[in-house]
């Protein structure tokens, strides 16, 4: 005899009735060029439902469940009914700019239950995503460090009003410029979603959260950034700003899906970032005056080489406000533009529209420029003109991705460049790290033993430059960690930089096509440091320590 589960038998009926009505509705959505969305399980932030009064949204059969600035997602059933349309021209008039979605009759009671959550409609204010209020600049007076940070999300979980979504995602922003962080990582686990801050380029951890608070925050990031909310198996790209104080601080949004969620990485664009001066970048003194020198000549190339995140557009960007005048012209072509300096033409390519930086590079020479900076040369075509535009008149940035400087040589050949041509255009080769700083409240004297002891007195030992061939081996400083620094032992980078210049014996070693090792090999008698060097420099003087010089050079191939 086979038992019947009436109760089973009803849910399984319930539930693949639910279904259909959802693929009805997805349907007739796309049918209509409609967006649909389902928001059963979705939240719903309150904000936005309150803009439309719970009976006008019941007799029109429309939620409002997303709102960021005066952009409002409103899900309907039917959306020719005449009451429907009557609430979006009421938004509308209120100067709210209104996407329909098509959703289920499920859905929209899921949406309405939250009508009970609301204690007052509260109204938002237009523009960009506004951080630029009172109480979000209290905010960043008090989110000092990753703890406070971290103190300050869990009492708004703690308070359980609706999640609080865009309280969450202020603080989380707020926080990123308070710590300084150059971006926000929310990272989906198996039973959790970590959050996570990079500072001073190495991530550190904020807090786990638990999925439903992570969906909420995940809904509003795609909201504020245009991103669709309804694709979840795509990466998606995208922006918006915030303001605080007279700044505008652009964010840049990328969502990529994974095998636990969608993975959010928010980087923080923030102006006062990227600006160093050429003094500010670390360079050793004499290295500093060589280019000082270089940039101001009418013509050549100056190339910096390194890893993504090694620093080398900051360069580039303190070069040019160094050189900057009325009576100098100067163009980027970028990938993106990540900062905008006054008094410069900055354009972007756009690959998906042909405007690469091959045919930016082209259409900048049209402009009769004074200076010139590529992004980025990948590719043999950007070679061949930016190398011509050096020879012929005008002074070329760019960079390269290549492990240090000797191998911007071999790099360029690869690309088919004439090795003549290199010779005659190319005035410096440069590559650079970022290290961390020493926290300079809390590091605290150490002494090298061991391996670290040997590498670091061999470096002295090949030390050609004058100036630095007196140092000894000495104690060294090491990090420690305390409030001021988040528990790092580090606060803030500088850079860690090798050149090679233009000579003879550079000439006449690029002719016999050469590798990185002959190429170093022929500029040792330049008398400038090596970046293995110029970090031991920087390391017996207590910039840095030899764990951070380790993790950003590989000192044991300089010996």
């Amino acid at each position: 005899m086979v038992d019947f589960d009436e109760d089973k038998q009803n849910l399984q009926l319930a539930e693949l009735r639910q279904k259909e009505e959802e693929e009805f509705m997805q349907s007739a959505a796309t049918s209509r060029g409609l967006q649909y969305f389902n928001l059963s399980g979705v939240p719903i932030e309150t904000d936005a439902l309150g803009i439309i009064p719970e009976p006008q949204a019941r007799e029109a059969q429309a939620a409002a469940f997303q709102l960021v600035d005066k952009r409002v997602g409103v899900g309907v059933l039917d959306p020719d009914n005449a009451k429907t349309k009557a609430v979006v021209e009421t938004l509308s008039s209120k100067g709210y700019t209104v996407t329909l979605f098509l959703i289920s009759r499920r859905s929209l009671e899921h949406a309405f239950s939250h009508y009970a959550e609301i204690s007052r409609v509260k109204e938002m204010k237009g523009g960009s995503f506004d951080i630029s209020s009172d109480e979000i600049q209290k905010m960043l007076g008090d989110l000092h460090t990753v703890l406070d940070i971290k103190k300050h999300i869990e009492s708004i979980l703690a308070a359980k009003e609706g999640f609080q979504t865009t309280r969450i995602v202020e603080v989380l922003l707020a926080g990123a410029l308070g710590v300084n962080a150059s971006d926000l990582h929310v990272e989906p686990e198996e039973k959790q979603v970590r959050l996570r801050y990079r500072l001073d380029g190495v991530l550190n951890d904020v807090l786990d959260i638990s999925y439903d608070v992570y969906n909420y925050i995940l809904s509003r990031i795609k909201l504020i950034s245009g991103l669709k909310l309804n694709l979840h198996t795509t990466a998606q790209d995208g922006r918006f700003s915030i303001h605080t104080n007279d700044t505008e601080i652009e964010i840049r949004t990328s969502i990529l899906p994974g095998a636990y969620g969608e993975s959010i990485v928010l980087r923080v664009l923030n102006p006062e970032a990227i600006a160093v001066s050429m003094e500010e970048l670390g360079l050793e003194k004499h290295l500093q005056e060589v280019l000082a020198r270089e940039i101001t000549k009418p013509n050549g190339m100056i190339l910096n080489t390194g890893p993504t995140g090694s620093g080398k557009t900051t360069t580039l960007y303190a070069f040019l406000k160094k050189v900057h005048e009325p009576g100098i012209k100067i163009i980027t072509i970028e990938d993106p533009v990540e900062y905008h300096l006054k008094g410069i033409v900055q354009t972007q390519t756009n690959p998906d529209k042909g405007y690469t930086f091959s045919s930016g590079l082209r259409a900048a020479l049209r402009q009769d420029p004074d200076i010139i900076m590529v992004g980025e040369i990948r590719d043999e075509e950007t070679a061949e003109i930016a190398i011509n535009a050096a020879a012929t008149g005008h002074l070329v940035f760019s960079t390269l991705h290549t492990n240090d400087a000797a191998g911007t040589f071999p790099r360029l050949l690869s690309l088919g460049v004439n090795p003549k041509v290199i010779s005659s255009s190319v005035t410096v080769a440069m590559a650079q790290r970022l290290a961390r700083k020493l926290c300079t409240y809390c590091k605290k004297e150490s002494a090298l033993a061991g391996n670290d002891k040997v590498i670091v007195e061999k470096i002295l030992l090949e030390i050609t430059v004058p100036e630095y061939q007196g140092l000894t081996l000495k104690n060294v400083f090491s990090p420690v960690g305390c409030k001021l620094c988040n528990m790092t032992g580090y606060k803030g980078r500088i850079g860690i930089f090798e050149a090679i210049l233009m000579d003879q014996k550079i000439e006449a070693a690029i002719i016999q096509n050469p590798s990185e090792r002959e190429i170093a090999q022929a500029a040792r008698g330049q008398g400038l440091l090596t970046m293995s060097q110029d970090g031991v420099v920087k390391l017996l003087g207590g910039v840095t320590s030899i764990e951070e010089l380790r993790r950003v050079i590989d000192i044991d191939a300089a010996v």
